[in-house]
């Protein structure tokens, strides 16, 4: 969806971007809140991606402690959904 700007955030997580995602069911219309993930690909506006939350979301910074509860962490090349 976007970037987040912030001038002051907890120092973990200097240097990395913060993108807006919106959950989307898979005909890709809108489902629930949307939510900020640190961004572990360098995603872009207007890509579908996967995203963890829980503790897993920081596993792609390690060993640098990223104090994050959701991360992106993989960029969708293509959407196949059998329908014949």
């Amino acid at each position: 969806m976007g970037r987040v700007w912030s001038s002051v955030k907890n120092a973990g997580l200097d240097s990395h971007r913060l993108l807006i995602v919106q959950p989307v069911l898979p005909d890709l219309t809108a489902t629930g809140k949307q939510l900020i993930c640190t961004d572990s690909t360098g995603a872009g506006a207007g890509e579908i991606v996967y995203w963890v939350r829980g503790k897993e979301a920081s596993f792609p910074f390690m060993p640098e402690e990223v104090p994050s509860d959701a991360t992106i962490v993989g960029i969708v090349d293509e959407i196949n959904l059998g329908i014949c």
